[in-house]
């Protein structure tokens, strides 16, 4: 009886279930309740088990129903994958790879996997988009892009898949004019309160009302990543930054880097992932790319 069990079975228990009731499961699936509960009453006398207990008003899960409900929504997802994969593959070599960048990526790397991929798919036009916190993630989710790096700084979103590929190191950073510069030894957070912080924002809700190492009340706030470099370096106000696009100006004396108590001995490094979603994973100059970017996976 067992092998008879169907995916279609599998997918109306799941409706039932997070519907909460047959009649709710139908207009989400399209059916009648009738339907719903036929379909529910043959799955039980497969499966061995009552699902629901029918005796009050709406239906509710039984333990063994609770305990079946995560094995068939693992099945759903693997299936699910299963067909992503096979459309992939049929589909072939993508005609075109768009790619959302986060902004704390360093250039240099980028670069040298774009100069890699012009190598091994000369005919694969790439198309990139570098974006600041939640805006590479909402690229993907939005369909605009198949393939992203994102950053720590956002949850993973539900539906994508992400892969580590590699921890940026940020430091804190003035220029030599403004008054921090010259406190040469670790500073107290509560020593920042009476100066502006230049803070990344985002375009996108992906990151609403949350705040990233924010320790002052007077905050400038900025959506591009070299607009708030040039303020740095301009004396504006003081802030943190990847070490990679700030290293030059630190060698070179264009900006000071600043020692911060909470962050002693070193700020804490932002990793960086490579995030597709699971529906539309990427084909095979995506997953190329993907290993290209891991494959240099040292901190930077």
């Amino acid at each position: 009886m067992l092998d008879g069990v169907s995916l279609d079975q599998l997918r109306t228990f799941i409706a039932a279930v997070d519907a909460g009731s047959f009649s709710a499961a139908g207009r989400r699936l399209h059916r009648t309740q009738s339907v719903v509960s036929q379909t529910l009453a043959n799955l039980e006398r497969q499966v061995g088990i009552q699902l629901f207990d029918r005796s009050g008003r709406y239906p509710r899960v039984t333990a063994g129903g609770a305990a079946l409900v995560s094995e068939a929504r693992a099945v759903m997802r693997d299936i699910d994958g299963f067909k992503a994969r096979a459309r992939t593959l049929a589909e072939g070599l993508e005609p075109e790879l768009a790619v959302a960048v986060d902004a704390f990526y360093p250039m240099e790397r980028l670069t040298a996997a774009v100069q890699a991929f012009a190598v091994e798919f000369p005919h694969t036009p790439l198309r990139l988009y570098v974006d600041a916190l939640g805006g590479p993630a909402k690229r993907i989710l939005d369909g605009v892009c198949r393939l992203g790096i994102i950053g720590s700084t956002l949850a993973v979103p539900d539906g994508m898949h992400a892969e580590k590929i590699m921890d940026i190191t940020m430091v804190t950073v003035v220029a030599p004019t403004h008054p921090l510069a010259s406190l040469k030894r670790v500073i107290g957070t509560h020593e920042f309160e009476h100066h502006v912080q230049l803070v990344l924002t985002d375009r996108t809700d992906l990151t609403q009302g949350k705040s990233f190492e924010v320790f002052s009340p007077l905050t400038w706030k900025l959506a591009d990543l070299h607009a708030k470099h040039d303020f740095l370096r301009g004396g504006f106000g003081w802030g943190h930054m990847p070490l990679a696009m700030v290293k030059g100006d630190i060698a070179s004396g264009a900006l000071h880097r600043l020692r911060l108590d909470k962050f002693e001995p070193v700020t804490p490094p932002v990793p960086m992932f490579a995030a597709f979603r699971k529906d539309t994973p990427p084909g095979p100059a995506g997953t190329w790319f993907v290993k290209t970017l891991k494959a240099g996976a040292a901190p930077a």
